[in-house]
């Protein structure tokens, strides 16, 4: 597996692939050496950058996600909401014969976020959460990147 830091309007993230396939992206990666030296393939970086410039790009590019079955079905349906609208977790329980819960903890195991928009599903009443956090800069992250993308921010 092989790792390098890229520059974002969210500040660094640390992204992971293996040959051509994206396995990981960290929003908050940290500051050893595994991060650096590295570039990566010029489609991830390319559709990153779109993305980030206009709100409205969209990722087609070779993943690896690893889940249960359960989780890539909730992934599967959150590669589905086009930039700019957005889902509740409940609804997404819903079509999927589960829970709310059950959806947020799918959610919160995506090891792609930003490519699989987990940011694009919120709460009933509000954002909800955003990789495991319900407040401070993960949660901030969210609202930038459903704001960038044009969406209705509760």
């Amino acid at each position: 597996m092989t790792h390098a830091r890229m520059d974002t309007p969210l500040g660094p993230i640390g992204l992971r692939w293996e040959g051509e396939t994206l396995t990981g992206v960290d929003l908050e990666p940290d500051s050893d050496n595994r991060w650096t030296g590295n570039t990566p393939p010029e489609p991830v970086t390319r559709q990153l950058a779109h993305y980030f410039a206009d709100g409205h790009g969209t990722f087609d590019l070779p993943l690896t996600l690893k889940g249960t079955e359960f989780q890539r079905r909730v992934w599967a349906l959150m590669r589905a909401i086009p930039p700019g609208e957005t889902r509740t977790y409940g609804s997404i329980a819903n079509e999927l014969g589960s829970a709310a819960r059950a959806v947020g903890q799918a959610c919160r195991a995506n090891p792609l976020p930003i490519i699989v928009p987990c940011h694009r599903v919120v709460a009933a009443q509000g954002l909800g959460g955003f990789a495991g956090d319900t407040s401070g800069r993960k949660l901030e992250v969210k609202r930038w990147l459903l704001r960038h993308e044009g969406a209705q921010v509760r």
